[in-house]
Formats: structure tokens, sequence, C-alpha cells
């Protein structure tokens, strides 16, 4: 079951959005969801809060109060991992949609067809999030990580440390280097190394300063100084370039 979020200030336009995602998801055989409506940012908000957030959001950007890019911004800070696709009359926000990390943005009027097909590619994005995974060997026996739930990894003494949006895991002791430990993570494009003993997923990453990258849910990683400015560029070039 997905969750779709439909975000626009103008009744008109926010049931319009809902209805073509009503139609998209009835034309999807084997795929349920369902269309919840919001009338401005802060309402989407505290729903988001409310119900650990929404697989997909489709979202206005000139709005009163909350624009789009600020909701977008306030989604990302806690947490949020939906995929945001903009559906707006401007391209004057394109550029900034990027720091939200954003899906797609669309100018209207938007063809029913194109609408539908960025649909698709943004849910096959969030099945394969959803079955992704990767197989630790820990003291208590394997346990299987799912991709989009590690923010990063960091090497501890001699095991590995996984930080997980839900909790941390601790492999057994490794008998190879950082790197071809975690060789299985960096065949996924969206883990970066930085260093000899640091793995993050881009996917969490909400910023880099000069010397630290700040992740979605709040918390803050300190980068080595040698390979900060390496893990900035491969991390705008992630969001740039295309995930």
């Amino acid at each position: 079951m997905l969750t779709f979020a439909v975000c626009d200030d103008d009744p008109a336009q926010r049931e319009q959005g809902a209805a073509l995602l009503r139609d998209y998801l009835g034309e999807q055989p084997g795929l349920t969801g369902r269309v919840l409506p919001f009338s401005s940012g802060q309402e989407l908000l505290e729903a988001a809060r409310e119900q650990g957030g929404f697989d997909l959001y489709l979202l206005d950007i000139i709005m009163p109060g909350l624009n789009g890019i600020e909701t977008g911004l306030r989604l990302r800070e806690m947490g949020a991992g939906g995929e945001i696709i903009y559906l707006t009359s401007s391209a004057d926000y394109a550029v900034d949609s990027y720091n939200v990390r954003a899906f797609f943005y669309l100018v209207r009027p938007v063809e029913r067809d194109k609408l539908f097909s960025v649909l698709e590619r943004a849910v096959e994005r969030l099945q394969r999030r959803r079955s992704e995974g990767v197989l630790v060997e820990t003291p208590a026996g394997a346990r299987r990580l799912l991709l989009e739930r590690i923010l990063y990894v960091e090497r501890k003494g001699r095991r590995l440390r996984y930080y997980c949006t839900d909790g941390t895991v601790d492999s057994q002791t490794i008998q190879v280097s950082f790197r071809d430990a975690v060789g299985p993570l960096l065949a996924h494009r969206q883990f970066c190394l930085c260093g000899a003993s640091f793995l993050l997923n881009l996917e969490h990453v909400a910023g880099v300063d000069a010397n630290s990258a700040r992740l979605d849910n709040g918390g803050e990683v300190f980068l080595p100084r040698a390979a900060a400015a390496a893990f900035k560029s491969a991390w705008g070039r992630y969001w740039l370039e295309g995930r």
C-alpha cells in the first residue's frame, strides 16, 4: 500500500492532482494506494509527523505561508524519505528543488501521459527501495538491512557499525579492508566512501559543510578533512545528475 499526498492551496488544482493520482493507481494492476489532499504546507507537515510521512508528495510551490520548497525542506528535516514531485505554474524554483532532493519538477499545464510517466518511475524507485537490502553478519547471526534505512557506516575497531534509521547494528570482526567490507553497498550509487573508515548514504545527506555532512534526521557526521571536498562534489553530482 502506497500513500500519496497532494498539497495545493487552490481547491480546483488540488482536486485535479488528487484525481490524476487516483486514476494512475486505478490503471496499475497489483498496485494499491490512497491519496490524501492537503490545502497548506503546515497541514501536510502535521499529518506527516502523525503518520510517519508519505511515500510520494505532489506539491505546488507558490502557496501562502510555507511555500512548496519550504515545505519540502521541512519534510527532509523530519527525515521524510518519500519522493517529491513538484507540479507548479512557475519554472523559477527549479534550481531550489534540488536542495529538497525532489524526484521531478513539472510546470503546468502538464499532460496526463507525462505525469503518469514520472509517477511510474517514482513508484518503481519506491518499490526498489522497499526491497533492496544487504546481509550483515553480526555476533548474533545474519541480519538483513534495507538500504534505505542505512544512514552511514563507520569502522569501529575491527567491526563495522551500521547507523540506521531504527538503531545501530555491529558486524562481526572483519578480516579485510573497510572498502572491501562495504563492497556490497558500494555496488549501489547512493553509497559513497569518505576517507578510510566512513561510508555515507547520499539519500540521507541533507547538506555538506566544510567539515561535516548534515543528515535528514537532524544528525551530523564529521568528515575527514582530506576527504570532505571530494565527498561534497560526489553529493552534488548525485542530486544534480540524477539518481
